[in-house]
């Protein structure tokens, strides 16, 4: 078998360790000649190509670091072609992609300096999926490695993993989809070697505990992968970049301080929304001063006051915090903006709420349909049904922009996937509500915090529409200042302390723990004991905004709204589904029909029936119950039609496609010459089954019927 050529002339490095009782594999120069940098990761039957393009030009007149980091999805990594009709070609990426895609450029974005401006591309491409774990955490490994070969300014390398219980309740990483629903923890970690850049967790209501000990057993376990992408790295010889940093002039950064100088502090210590309004006022008397003192050359030069502006602010809240421990809107530091909420308020929804934290507010509405209108999911990973569906919109009015209506972008399904998460947990089983539920979040105006707004507010709607959850889900945002070895933590923050903070923290759950989580580093990493405390303070901010939800609505309405369709469901013997069905889908379409009914069959014989009226769901569950029913000896059959009549008897069909025979000396009591003289075809009669004979046939009577139904008047 012939080598592999490599057109470059260089040789092909590789390095491996054990990571969590595997071997992972780094592999450079191999593929990807042309780019900046690439790596082949290897674990398990997992192969990721991870890439990194790099710009050698600053890109001027930039106000944020123009970093991309994207997951790529292939079918055929997981030996698929998708299941679509009319696309079988990779197109715009999966929600899930779009999803691991922000894991992976959580932890990554925070590690580079401040004011880099050049242009920055991270792409982890999956070439093959092993089916027993998810390759999402060998993709941020392959990033990471990436990047870190470049050569550019980043501050790396980072790893991840995905943990949660095994069947012996013992955390372990890399465990299957099945293992970690069922453990009831699936948590990503990712961190360097210094703490934990990033977290996200969804949970069945576990301990902050639980999740104390799952960081720290993350942290430790990930270490492997991080030193060797340094061992990789000194093995290539990776020769550092030289870069520009764009940032004010020191001279420019000293001269707005000092014009801001008693200006700010405790001036601005006013309550939401005043204090925006102040800040807003400040900044233009800020830029009209500079404009007059710098004459024409503060066109050239507005953006880096504007800057100036924005980094002195963001210092002085951080003083403040750190000096006094002083919120900018005069707040403690556990203390919880003013609440307020309501439900019911859209009359022909099946359910509504509007939940106000500060000046952030969320609208939700929710709408419940049959199970078949359950989302198809068909990915790489996954083909399944998605029967809760959480949709987040937050148009830029709600912030005092104009921004172009559009499509949402990687914010907003971050935002909704949280709020879903939060509380899929505590989502009745399918076989109690079976219904589809979306449930969609309309921000109306943003101060910090949405998505756990879009969870509160969600939880609100859901039991105003009668959804049975099994304990209400509220969520708080926390953040942190790091000043040397102490640390601030802030509950409920709002943007000004986002913006100037180093931690953005997001936990929901219920009463009895978490569901879901969300944090975020913007320093170097941090060690679990800082993150313990914000958990715990947490857990306080939770229950209280949790007591505020309550005395709205305490529990579910035990009533469905009257414009919500009506869903009840039976079982039926899988081997009936045929006959249900019928040729062509005769049958279930005529039943449909007739009934005016929507109807849902399962694989495992579950059928769900739904219409907004009760007697058109109890026509059809009858209609289906009398093909799939068998007949039972001594059972009574009202109404059953007379299909045909003879010399000895008439024919009684009891159900579909099962015809008996009612025997002159079965009709009455009374005798009868000839069954055509009391009865014809098309009358409806009352029967009871006597037997049913070894060849199947069976025999029924009209006198039994009356006889019995006599005796039990």
């Amino acid at each position: 078998m012939a080598g592999t050529i490599n057109p470059t002339g260089k040789n092909i490095i590789t390095v491996e360790t054990d990571l969590c009782g595997q071997k992972l594999t780094l592999e450079v120069n191999r593929v990807g000649f042309r780019s900046s940098a690439s790596v082949l990761v290897k674990y398990g039957d997992t192969v990721v190509l991870g890439t990194a393009q790099v710009s050698n030009k600053t890109v001027k007149g930039m106000d944020y670091f123009p970093l991309s980091i994207d997951y790529e999805e292939k079918f055929y990594a997981a030996g698929k072609i998708s299941g679509s009709r009319f696309i079988k070609r990779e197109g715009r990426p999966s929600d899930d992609a779009i999803l691991i895609s922000r894991l992976i450029d959580r932890p990554i974005r925070p590690l580079w300096p401040k004011g880099y401006r050049q242009e920055v591309q991270g792409i982890s491409t999956i070439l093959s999926m092993d089916p027993s774990f998810r390759p999402d955490m060998i993709a941020m490994i392959a990033t990471s490695t990436a990047l870190m070969l470049t050569g550019a300014p980043f501050e790396g390398p980072v790893a991840g993993l995905r943990v949660g219980y095994d069947a012996e309740g013992k955390l372990a990483a890399f465990l299957s989809a099945e293992q970690l629903e069922t453990g009831g923890l699936d948590l990503v970690v990712a961190g360097n070697a210094n703490g934990i850049m990033m977290v996200e967790a969804g949970a069945k209501e576990v301990t902050e505990e639980q999740v104390v000990e799952a960081l720290e057993f993350a942290q430790k376990a990930m270490q492997p992968a991080i030193e060797l992408q340094n061992e990789l790295v000194k093995k290539v010889g990776v020769t550092k970049q030289e870069y520009v940093i764009d940032q004010p002039d020191d001279s420019i950064q000293k001269t707005v301080a000092d014009y801001l100088e008693g200006k700010i502090g405790e001036n601005l210590h006013r309550p939401y929304p005043e204090r925006n309004e102040m800040v807003a006022v400040l900044k233009e008397e800020t830029m009209a001063h500079f404009a007059e003192e710098l004459g024409e050359d503060f066109d050239t030069w507005s953006a880096v006051y504007e800057d100036a502006f924005t980094m002195a602010l963001h210092k002085d809240v951080r003083k403040g915090i750190i000096e006094s421990q002083t919120r900018p809107d005069g707040r403690k530091l556990t203390e919880v903006r003013q609440l307020s909420s309501e439900v019911g308020f859209l009359p022909r929804a099946h359910g509504s709420s509007l939940f106000t934290r500060g000046m952030t507010q969320g609208m939700n509405i929710v709408t419940l349909a049959p199970l078949s209108y359950a989302q198809m999911i068909d990915t790489m990973e996954r083909n399944a049904e998605r029967r809760y569906m959480h949709h987040y919109n937050a148009p830029g009015w709600t912030v005092g922009e104009n921004r172009r209506l559009g499509s949402p972008g990687r914010r907003e399904i971050g935002h909704g996937y949280l709020a879903e998460r939060a509380l899929m947990a505590v989502l009745p089983e399918e076989a109690d509500f079976p219904y589809a539920i979306r449930s969609v979040t309309e921000i109306m105006s943003q101060n910090g915090s949405t998505s756990m707004a879009a969870t509160c507010s969600s939880t609100l709607a859901l039991m105003d529409a009668g959804v049975p959850l099994k304990a209400p889900v509220s969520g708080i945002a926390m953040g942190l200042m790091v000043d040397g070895d102490n640390t601030y933590v802030l509950s409920d923050i709002a943007d000004a302390e986002d913006f100037a903070g180093d931690m953005d923290f997001k936990v929901a759950g219920t009463a009895k723990g978490i569901t879901a989580l969300q944090m975020d580093m913007k320093v170097h990493g941090l060690p679990v004991a800082v993150l313990k405390q914000a958990l715990m303070q947490g857990k306080d901010g939770r229950a209280h905004i949790l007591e505020h939800m309550l005395t709205t609505m305490a529990e579910p309405r035990k009533e469905l709204s009257p414009y919500a369709p009506r869903v009840e469901s039976i079982k039926i013997n899988p081997d009936k589904i045929r006959e249900v069905i019928g040729k062509g889908g005769e049958m279930i379409q005529k039943i449909t029909a007739e009934t005016e009914t929507e109807i849902d069959i399962k694989d495992d014989g579950t059928v769900m029936i739904a219409s907004p009226d009760k007697a058109h769901i109890d026509a059809a569950i009858q209609w289906i119950k009398g093909i799939t029913d068998d007949p039972e000896v001594g059972a009574i059959y009202t109404d059953r039609e007379v299909v045909n009549v003879m010399d000895f008897g008439a024919f009684v069909q009891i159900m579909p496609g099962k015809d008996g025979l009612v025997h002159v000396s079965e009709i009455s009591d009374e005798r009868i010459e000839h069954p055509g003289d009391v009865l014809k075809v098309g009358d409806k009669v009352t029967v009871k089954l006597l037997a049913i004979d070894d060849r199947g046939r069976l025999q029924l009577s009209m006198k039994a019927a009356a006889r019995e139904l006599a005796e039990k008047k």
